[in-house]
């Protein structure tokens, strides 16, 4: 039998940042966190098109990846977030950034000041999603775009309208996201879901129909940073990378997380 061993998160800066793996805070660079960082990192990629030489607000920017990885195809990105030593970080870390510290109940910009919003899992942990939206319009120009994404309710918390992750307070099925969207004033240009493609269902079936589950198996019940992680399972979840995973209109329910992409009309 393989031997099983703590993860390790290499330095103290990293350590702090690392949670349970729940998608929430994914810090890149770390191995145990690879999977829902992977799968975070596809929907950029996937959407960077909508950025091209654009003025880009990203409202919720976490770790701050998702911020630079758009800046590489923007013209400018300033990123949102509330809480300080997330900002300060993300200003350390990502310089090509402007980064500031605002509630997103309340956007910091005058009326139709950016080309694209961008909240990429965030709406799901907003009190006031509807709010939020009425913000996200009001700072957009006329077909201006806001690019959402977030977990399907449908398979993030199955049988259950209350969410199972205590970070979230209301999630999604693809029917109320395009709602809530199109109530706020936006056109949805498109509504898409991810899915693990290829080499992440070939995971799936090693490991008894869910690499998710056998993730979660691992860490639940433990401090973060102290989990025992099999060395073939940690080494499985490392090698993802974003193409492993596919995304396409096709069977929105069965969707992993929901990708939006809506006009400000």
């Amino acid at each position: 039998m393989t031997p099983a061993r703590v993860a390790e998160v290499t330095t103290p800066a990293t350590r702090a940042e690392a949670l349970h793996l729940t998608g929430e805070r994914t810090v890149p660079g770390i191995a145990e966190e690879n999977y829902w960082f992977r799968r975070h990192e596809a929907a950029y990629v996937a959407l960077l098109p909508h950025c091209v030489d654009a003025t880009v607000l990203e409202a919720g920017c976490g770790e701050g990846y998702g911020a630079s990885l758009l800046a590489t195809t923007a013209r400018r990105v300033l990123a949102l977030d509330y809480d300080v030593p997330t900002t300060e970080h993300v200003a350390r870390r990502y310089p090509e950034v402007a980064v500031a510290r605002a509630n997103l109940a309340y956007l910091p910009l005058r009326d139709g000041a950016v080309d694209v919003v961008a909240n990429f899992q965030v709406i799901e942990h907003l009190w006031d999603q509807a709010g939020f939206l009425a913000e996200c319009r009001r700072v957009l120009p006329e077909n201006g775009k806001l690019l959402v994404t977030t977990p399907n309710r449908l398979t993030f918390t199955p049988d259950s309208d209350t969410p199972l992750n205590p970070f979230h307070t209301r999630e999604l099925a693809p029917a109320e996201l395009a709602g809530l969207l199109t109530d706020a004033g936006f056109e949805v240009e498109t509504l898409h879901g991810l899915h693990h493609g290829e080499a992440v269902r070939t995971l799936d079936e090693r490991y008894g129909g869910s690499i998710i589950d056998a993730q979660l198996d691992v860490v639940m019940g433990k401090l973060p940073g102290q989990a025992e992680w099999p060395d073939a399972l940690l080494a499985d979840v490392a090698a993802i990378d974003a193409a492993g995973f596919d995304i396409h209109g096709d069977d929105l329910d069965a969707s992993l997380d929901l990708i939006a992409v809506a006009v400000r009309r």
